[in-house]
C-alpha cells in the first residue's frame, strides 16, 4: 500500500480536528477525500505530509512511519503537495521560484529543470518562465504550484482542491494530468468540493467530518440503499404526501412527472407502490435509479449530523 492509516488522530487544545481515521490508498490509485468545510480534510493532508504531527494513531506512507521525527526530509522527497493556496513567491519569476524548489530538495538541476518546463509546456506557461509570479492570475499560479508539486517526480502527490480557479479548458488539463500520473504509477489523493471531477478521476473516496463516515468505491456510494424512480400518468407533486409518512422512503422529490423515492430497505419498494395506488395516482413505470453522488454524499453528511 501507498498510504496505510491507522486511528489516525489531531487535538488542537480541546477541539478535535480529526479523530480516529482508518484506510488504505493503493499505489496508482485516485483516492477521493470528501468532506464538508472544517471536515479535516486538510488536517488529514498535513499530518499524511509530516507538516502537523498526530496526536493519536498512526500512519504509514511511502514506507515512512509517521508519527516520524527524523525521517521528514526522507517523507519530503517522496510526497508532493499543492495546497489550497499555493505558496508561490511574487517577487521571482516562474523560473526562480521552481529552481528554489529544486536546489531544496537536492535535485539534479538539469535534470530537474528539464522535466519542469515539459510541464510547464503541458500546462500552457512555455514562454511565461521569465515573468514575475506577482502578475500571473489565479489560475496561472496554480499551474504553476501544481508543476512545483511534481518536479521532484513524488511517488504520492496530495492535490487539495487542484482546479480552483480555473478556466474550464485550463481544468480539463489538469484533470487529463491527474489520470496520466496514476497512469503512469503515481499515488494520488484528492481533496476536492468538486463532486463531478472526483466522479471523472476517483477510483474509491472517503466521506470524513472529523471522524471517517466511510470508505467506498463510488459505485459501491450510490448503490448504498435503494433509490426508485416512479413515473405516473400525471403531475407527481401532489402524491409526495402519500409517502410523507413512511418510515422507510425518508426522501421524496419530483420532476414532472417523476417521483425519486429513497429507501432504507428494498423490500418495501411494493409497498411504496401501493400507497401512490391508495392515493388515487396511476403508476406507469417503476425502475430503479442510480443515485448521483451528490445525493449519496449529502446524505451521509446529515447523517453524520444526526448522529
Amino acid at each position: 500500500m501507498s498510504i496505510v492509516v491507522e486511528g489516525l488522530k489531531k487535538q488542537f487544545g480541546a477541539r478535535v480536528a480529526v479523530e480516529g481515521l482508518s484506510f488504505e490508498v493503493k499505489p496508482g490509485e485516485v483516492f477521493g477525500l470528501l468532506g464538508p468545510n472544517g471536515a479535516g480534510k486538510t488536517t488529514t493532508v498535513r499530518m499524511l505530509t509530516g507538516l502537523l504531527v498526530p496526536s493519536g494513531g498512526r500512519a504509514v506512507v511511502c514506507g515512512v512511519e509517521l508519527p516520524s521525527t527524523d525521517e521528514g526530509v526522507a517523507l519530503r522527497k517522496k510526497v508532493g503537495l499543492l495546497t489550497e493556496q499555493p505558496g508561490l513567491y511574487d517577487r521571482l519569476t516562474a523560473r526562480e521560484n521552481l529552481r528554489f524548489f529544486i536546489r531544496l530538495h537536492e535535485l539534479d538541476e538539469p535534470k530537474a529543470w528539464a522535466l519542469a518546463q515539459r510541464y510547464l509546456a503541458r500546462f500552457g506557461l512555455s514562454g511565461r518562465e521569465d515573468e514575475p509570479v506577482g502578475g500571473f492570475s489565479k489560475g496561472m499560479r496554480q499551474k504553476l504550484a501544481i508543476v512545483r508539486a511534481l518536479v521532484h517526480e513524488p511517488e504520492v502527490i496530495f492535490l487539495d482542491e487542484p482546479t480552483s480557479g480555473l478556466d474550464p479548458q485550463s481544468a480539463r488539463t489538469v484533470r487529463d494530468a491527474v489520470a496520466e500520473l496514476s497512469g503512469e504509477g503515481r499515488t494520488l489523493v484528492l481533496c476536492s468540493h468538486n463532486l463531478a471531477e472526483v466522479e471523472r478521476l476517483c477510483t474509491r473516496v472517503a466521506v470524513v467530518k472529523n471522524r471517517l463516515r466511510t470508505v467506498s468505491t463510488l459505485a459501491d456510494l450510490r448503490r448504498e440503499g435503494l433509490s426508485l424512480e416512479v413515473t405516473l400518468e400525471s403531475d407527481a407533486t401532489p402524491y409526495v404526501a402519500a409517502l410523507s409518512h413512511l418510515p422507510f422512503a425518508p426522501a421524496v422529490t419530483t420532476e414532472g412527472v417523476k417521483l425519486r423515492v429513497n429507501l432504507t430497505d428494498p423490500s418495501h419498494a411494493p409497498d411504496v407502490v401501493a400507497a401512490l395506488v391508495r392515493a388515487g395516482a396511476r403508476v406507469h413505470s417503476v425502475t430503479r435509479a442510480v443515485r448521483p453522488l451528490e445525493e449519496a454524499y449529502l446524505e451521509l453528511v446529515r447523517e453524520e449530523d444526526d448522529a
